[in-house]
């Protein structure tokens, strides 16, 4: 879990408080790059199929039928998502993040503007299962 420390108005050291209940791991920027290569040609090139938004994603990690979920660390509020990685975790479904909704949502080929918290991965066609292969790998590594 992702700490970030409080200071008082004296500059003191105060707490340390969690910096988001849906974060439970780091993700290094590089497989974050990965990440968005990956949604980009499964979700924007087609070769694949996405569902999208907190809502579906709990839907599809609910009845197993998600192959991935992709979970953006700058939601607010936060507990919008605080359920999916333990959903995920209990349906052994690899998850992961990316810092942005609104890059996570125009990579997925939702119109320009629009955000999503999440994604779904359900297919990966042939083009993007060497991706989709290497980005499992990088989360299941990271969740452990």
């Amino acid at each position: 879990m992702r700490l970030y420390r409080v200071l008082t108005p004296q500059r003191m050291l105060h707490e340390e408080i969690p910096m988001s209940v849906h974060i439970a791991f780091d993700t290094p920027q590089d497989i974050k790059d990965s990440v968005f290569e990956l949604v980009k040609l499964v979700g924007k090139e087609g070769h694949g199929i996405v569902k999208k938004g907190a809502n579906e994603v709990t839907k599809c990690a609910e009845r197993q039928t998600a192959k991935m979920v992709i979970m953006a660390e700058d939601v607010n509020p936060p507990e919008l998502l605080a359920h999916i990685p333990m959903i995920c975790k209990e349906k052994n479904i690899p998850f992961i993040y990316v810092d942005s909704q609104e890059y996570l949502a125009e990579y997925a080929g939702m119109s320009r503007g629009t955000k999503t918290a999440a994604i779904a991965i359900l297919d990966v066609g042939r083009e993007a299962s060497d991706r989709f292969d290497a980005v499992k790998t990088a989360a299941e590594g990271l969740a452990n």
